[in-house]
């Protein structure tokens, strides 16, 4: 008699029940589209964010007018390009030039024409791809870097030799010319070369203490290049997006070449990155910070005659010097200079510009 009393009362609460379940069963109906329409639209949201615009190619229909002399590639891209100096043709020495970050073929050289005449030089400036007027390279790596080197150098005819040189973050592609096509050069030189910090060889902890020498933005701007590269475009976009300006990485030596540049007629400034900052700036930092196909630490001296240098500023600010030290201590084949008391930029300094040249050419 229990028992049933007991399933009476449980039915009829579950008739109480119904009309609430079947309020709960409309609104779920009701609202799961919305639910839908709104994760699709924050996936959506996210991909638009994460995702860079195209680029805008120079000559094509919507893109920058080509105005540069340009060689074309084997893989049918071009690579923008200018001479300075003595021209090509007559030059004793020819140098491929590998401007740094948000620069061009159009870089500020510290040097007179009567100087590359003494020396018998000529200096071939490239826009790297995707800077300038020279096309992007979605597959661009520091591997492909040497070898855009070396078929500018042949298309250009410079001769079975020639010389390189790499100016900060444009240094990696020197790296890698000393790893892939050490045959084809009569020397290098790598100026305050940037330093991946994530090269194998480089002692965790001197990675560590040199990383966190950085400012906290650029310790997040790396990190985020190095591990995750593809909210890297989203990371740029936002209000706290660091600038060497506004962290102090540059002392008052810097700031004063700068202002030199800055004033200089006709730099260009507004083609470098004409074609869309992710092909140029972003992918570069990418390329730098990437896992690379192999270790500068672990190349070996290809140079019977000629040398490789390397040059560094005491004051550097953006180039951490105990890193470089490490490299020609590893490297002794490496022969370093240091400039005292100048930062980041000395080789627009027209004296430190000469020496560079003079010790690069020295046989």
């Amino acid at each position: 008699m229990a028992n049933a009393k007991y399933i009476l009362y449980s039915l009829k609460l579950a008739y109480m029940e119904l009309p609430l379940l079947g309020f709960a069963i409309e609104f779920l109906t009701m609202i799961t589209p919305i639910v839908v329409a709104f994760a699709a639209g924050l996936v959506g949201w996210v991909y638009q964010a994460l995702k860079p615009p195209p680029p805008k190619i120079c000559g094509s229909p919507n893109g920058p007018p080509l105005t540069s002399r340009r060689v074309k590639l084997n893989d049918g891209r071009h690579l923008a390009y200018r001479e300075f100096g003595v021209p090509k043709e007559k030059a004793q020495h020819k140098i491929i030039l590998s401007h740094g970050y948000y620069d061009s073929r159009h870089m500020y050289l510290a040097a007179s024409q009567e100087l590359m005449e003494e020396l018998n030089a000529c200096i071939i400036l490239y826009d790297r791809a995707g800077y300038g007027e020279s096309d992007p390279y979605p597959s661009r790596s520091a591997k492909t870097e040497a070898f855009d080197i070396e078929e500018l150098a042949d298309k250009l005819e410079l001769d079975s030799k020639f010389y390189v040189i790499g100016f900060s973050l444009g240094a990696y592609p020197i790296w890698s010319c000393l790893k892939y096509i050490p045959h084809r050069l009569v020397g290098a030189c790598l100026v305050v070369p940037f330093v991946n910090y994530w090269w194998p060889s480089i002692p965790s902890a001197l990675a560590k203490q040199s990383f966190r020498k950085l400012p906290l933005l650029f310790q997040f701007t790396y990190g985020i290049a190095h591990y995750t590269p593809w909210i890297y475009y989203w990371w740029t976009k936002q209000k706290w997006f660091p600038s060497m300006f506004s962290e102090g990485m540059f002392i008052d030596y810097d700031l004063e070449l700068l202002k030199k540049i800055i004033d200089t007629p006709n730099n260009n400034q507004e083609e470098i990155i004409q074609q869309g900052e992710y092909e140029s700036l972003h992918r570069d930092v990418l390329v730098a910070y990437a896992n690379w196909e192999f270790d500068p630490m672990e190349l070996t001296n290809q140079f019977k005659e000629g040398s490789v240098h390397l040059w560094q500023g005491s004051a550097d600010r953006v180039i951490c010097n105990e890193l470089n030290h490490y490299v020609v201590q590893k490297l002794p084949w490496i022969r370093y200079h240091e400039v005292p008391n100048v930062g980041h930029l000395f080789v627009y300094d027209p004296e430190n510009f000469e020496a560079i040249m003079r010790s690069l050419l020295a046989r």
